[in-house]
């Protein structure tokens, strides 16, 4: 009878809109993932420690089943006489479902540490282990889990690079990768993204971003309801400032994105964002979250 009981309940975990299969999250993957992105080094838009985890996140999202593309362009740097090779990172899972959404994160490192009080400090690239890894590790945790359930709508994982390039105040060198994504493919029009970003610090939160409030209502309020029901402490039901991220060339194009952005991380854009300052559990949170939206999708 106790085995019988337990299996009933397994099952019905598992289920989630009518016979559809609700996975579960690894945060412990996940974290293997944020780690091993760290362990190769900084990963500066050209530079071998880049090319490096382009060639991971590929064989990962592969390994899962994803159908995987590179999208290379080259910018000329502002700031040194060379031309900076760049390259986003596409995975497609379900790519007969017409109904797609994009989950995105940028994979590139800051190369200047430029939040540090000492100035002798601002010329060291930042490690990266949330502001950037983080994303991407919850993505790849995502990636299979898709490989297995199909969630009954399809899924575009895109991993951006160029996205912490300008320096303060040039916003023209900030999100490199969106702008070229979102530029030269205007027929993509999923229903609707979300981008994470900065989301495993410690001593963070993560708060109703200020672009995706105004511009993305709808998608703000399920995707910050959802996390209310499911207890995750993580997301703070609060108004945010406006963060110019890898959502805003989709959102000036039309497409419902809302970036889950974490505030408040005491080691943004310094050499101790490490991942000794980033959280397993809140990785946890976020991927609880973005399997419960696919899996029961709204729209």
């Amino acid at each position: 009878m106790y085995k019988t009981i337990t299996a009933l309940l397994l099952l019905l975990a598992l289920q989630s809109c009518g016979d559809r299969p609700h996975p579960s999250f690894d945060s412990q993957r996940a974290w293997a993932h944020l780690v091993k992105q760290v362990e190769y080094g900084p990963r500066l838009p050209g530079s071998a420690a880049r090319d490096s985890v382009t060639y991971y996140l590929t064989r990962t999202l592969v390994g899962a089943g994803g159908e995987v593309s590179a999208q290379r362009f080259d910018v000329k740097d502002p700031y040194a006489d060379r031309v900076i090779p760049l390259v986003n990172v596409i995975a497609n899972f379900y790519p007969g479902h017409e109904r797609r959404v994009m989950l995105a994160a940028h994979y590139d490192s800051r190369p200047w540490a430029d939040e540090e009080e000492a100035d002798s400090l601002h010329s060291r690239p930042v490690p990266g282990a949330n502001d950037g890894a983080s994303g991407v590790a919850v993505l790849l945790e995502i990636g299979r889990l898709l490989g297995g359930y199909d969630p009954g709508v399809g899924v575009d994982l895109v991993f951006f690079d160029g996205e912490d390039y300008g320096k303060q105040g040039d916003l023209d060198y900030y999100l490199l990768g969106s702008k070229y994504f979102a530029a030269t493919r205007p027929d993509y029009r999923p229903v609707c993204g979300i981008l994470l970003d900065m989301v495993a610090g410690k001593e963070s939160f993560i708060a109703r971003e200020g672009y995706s409030r105004t511009n993305a209502p709808r998608l703000t309020d399920e995707l910050f309801s959802r996390a209310e029901r499911m207890g995750l402490e993580f997301f703070h039901p609060v108004d945010g400032g406006p963060i110019y991220d890898d959502h805003v060339p989709f959102l000036q194009s039309g497409i419902e994105m809302v970036d889950l952005f974490g505030y408040e991380y005491p080691w943004w854009h310094t050499v101790d964002d490490v991942p000794e300052n980033c959280s397993q559990g809140r990785l946890g949170q976020v991927g609880a979250l973005l399997v419960d939206f696919l899996y029961d999708f709204p729209f």
